[in-house]
């Protein structure tokens, strides 16, 4: 989920707000778009109608990056310094711009593409998106001088000319592309360029990156492994001390992305950033539950450092623990100004990075909002950075959610601009689950004692459509003497105490399928969607059909043996600015409620589950809660002959 439920709220009120004042003329016919969205358009012509004039910048300015002009690695926090500013200004900023033949002029209707995605926030309108940007009195020296330099003096020997200087420091990471910093007066709103540093490189382009691991099946013999480069040629992954499988290779244009005529999409354009190829192999006779090093690449290309992964157990195997979470995204590590931040990510990501590093998780899952990169392309590359410590360590198995599919005319079922014309491409390109086909993207998978059905909300799950029909099928072969445990996944949720514009809650979508999982008595129901935690009790059409008892450790637990509904959990404090509860909660079937950055942790054996939500900041379990019943494998086996 976006701002309060959805970026379509934000651009209704946008496009209304327009309407009225005539922000822009009618827009251009179809065929016009269509033919060039990167610069013929009428849209894009009173678009980039400069803001403001610049008075004469001043002669002595300059840029130095600590790189020192050097080719930039992979991964680097650099310093920017300014110099040579006659008049310090609070209006004085600078942008890290990629590629350096982006635009740099001035775009005063460019905010229409943050807010179609939901994001509010103050932001630079240059007719590109810039990549990060930061005004220069984050250096507190800035505004008062502290940092003076004498440029000229008089026949006494007297300054007569006195400049100033400030320095910012951004974070950057290998996208492929060249980099140039660029120094601007008038703030975001009046963008006015002063002065530029020049285009600096990274050492190599090609370099594989952001390596993240995703299961294939059920029987925890085989693992897939995608990565990005600047490189096309197949490249390989080299494990298990000896093994290697090549590549396949895959990519996306501009010419994939969604947009329309009225509101021109972010990833047709301004949000636009060549991903590079991204490779998968899938590395095959595996053991469950093992160890194994490995690495990406090529000799041509360069090597990836060695990294060790571990299979999650094989179906039916006695035991199993994962860690799930939904709307993540990301947050920069630096000071930078960034759209759609996600506050929570990082600490998340430092959390859980935590529990893989006891060895205790066999999984991830990230049900949905993964990146929000929304069409600004090149935030898919930070968030696969972000989470690389936890997807090279074990696999990161994803649902998709509404900013990742949902645009106009794409077939969504929600029409919102909340995947800001990428509508599931990026997704699917980054995130090869064990999916049914190209752009169905539901799976079932089983990992010791669970079995998982991981749905879309955003495609047809009405009682006609192919996901409903899977969806029934699926859940009726599931042997519950292999898995006594049935875990069911999405990203919208069924049930939310919060209150949101538009409803969290769709009831048609609530109504086609919450009785599949009463029929097939699906014990756990994971949601996000909703920024916060929530617990429910057994529930079916908003009664609740059964309640937990206290165990003797004081621990809320359903006992399954007599099994009357699901048990429904909200997980959508991955990273994204909290929703919070009413003061006052008048559905009886909310149990618990926590408006806090987190995670769940699960611990499934054949007959117990343990669920507990951690807080990120903490690792303190705030709220937890478990099923038990007999284990159905243990009763055929003691069955008298």
């Amino acid at each position: 989920m976006g701002l309060s439920g959805s970026g379509a709220v934000a651009s209704i009120v946008f496009l209304g707000l327009c309407a009225t004042v005539s922000c822009w003329p009618a827009p251009p016919p179809p065929e016009m778009l269509h033919e060039s969205f990167a610069g013929k358009s009428e849209f894009r012509t009173v678009n980039r109608r400069r803001l403001s004039s610049c008075s004469n910048p001043s002669p002595y300015l300059s840029i130095n990056v600590s790189s020192g002009g050097a080719p930039l690695p992979d991964e680097a926090f650099l310093t920017v310094t300014v110099a040579g500013v006659l008049r310090p200004d609070a209006d004085d900023w600078v942008a890290m711009i990629t590629p350096c033949s982006s635009s740099v002029s001035g775009c005063p209707l460019s905010g229409v593409n943050y807010v179609q995605t939901g994001d509010l926030a103050h932001l630079p309108l240059l007719c590109h998106y810039p990549v990060k940007a930061q005004y220069m009195k984050r250096d507190p020296g800035y505004l008062g001088c502290k940092t003076a330099a004498c440029q000229k003096r008089d026949a006494s020997g007297a300054c007569s000319v006195r400049t100033c200087a400030a320095t910012v420091t951004f974070h950057v990471i290998n996208f492929r592309t060249d980099v140039e910093f660029v120094l601007f007066s008038g703030g975001f709103r009046t963008p006015c360029v002063l002065k530029r540093s020049g285009a600096l490189r990274f050492a190599n382009p090609a370099s594989p990156l952001y390596g993240h691991l995703s299961s294939t099946d059920s029987t925890a013999t085989s693992m897939r492994l995608t990565w990005v480069s600047g490189d096309g040629r197949p490249q390989q992954v080299q494990y298990g001390g000896g093994k290697s499988a090549t590549s396949q290779v895959a990519t996306f244009t501009r010419n994939d992305m969604c947009s329309s005529p009225l509101l021109p999409s972010p990833a047709k354009d301004f949000g636009w950033h060549d991903p590079g190829y991204i490779h998968t192999a899938v590395m095959t006779g595996l053991q469950p539950s093992q160890s194994y090093t490995y690495r990406y690449g090529s000799d041509s290309v360069g090597w990836s450092d060695t990294n060790t992964f571990r299979m999650p157990p094989a179906a039916g195997s006695d035991e199993t623990s994962f860690v799930i979470y939904g709307d993540m995204g990301k947050a920069p590590l630096d000071p930078s100004v960034e759209h759609y931040i996600q506050p929570g990510s990082i600490s998340v990501v430092k959390a859980v990075a935590k529990e893989i590093q006891t060895g205790k998780v066999n999984s991830v899952f990230h049900i949905g909002d993964i990146s929000y990169a929304t069409g600004f392309l090149v935030e898919w590359d930070f968030f696969l950075n972000l989470i690389a410590p936890l997807a090279s360590r074990v696999p990161y198995m994803t649902a998709i959610g509404n900013h990742e599919r949902d645009y106009a005319e794409s077939g969504s079922v929600y029409v919102t601009p909340d995947s800001g014309g990428e509508c599931g491409v990026a997704y699917e390109s980054y995130f090869r689950m064990p999916a049914v086909s190209k752009d169905k993207p539901w799976y079932s998978i089983e990992q010791g004692s669970v079995h998982f059905v991981v749905m879309s909300t955003e495609h047809k799950w009405s009682e006609m459509s192919e996901q409903y029909k899977w969806m029934n099928q699926d859940l009726s072969s599931v042997n519950r003497s292999r898995t006594p445990w049935v875990i069911f996944i999405g990203h919208r949720p069924m049930y939310s105490s919060h209150v949101g514009i538009p409803v969290n809650v769709d009831l048609a979508f609530v109504a086609s399928v919450e009785p599949l999982l009463l029929k097939h008595q699906v014990d756990l129901v994971f949601f996000g969607h909703v920024h916060n935690y929530e617990r429910t009790c057994a529930i079916y059409k908003n009664i609740c059909k059964g309640k937990p008892k206290k165990d003797e450790s004081g621990i809320d637990t359903y006992d399954n043996s007599k099994y009357t509904a699901p048990v429904h959990a909200t997980v959508g404090a991955g990273g994204f600015s909290l929703d919070k509860f009413p003061r006052i909660v008048l559905n009886k079937w909310s149990l618990s409620r926590v408006s806090e950055f987190g995670y769940a942790r699960v611990h499934a054996t054949r007959g117990d589950m343990l669920v507990q939500f951690v807080s990120s900041s903490t690792m303190e379990v705030l709220d937890q809660f478990r099923f038990v019943k007999p284990d159905p494998a243990r009763r055929l086996r003691n069955k008298p002959v």
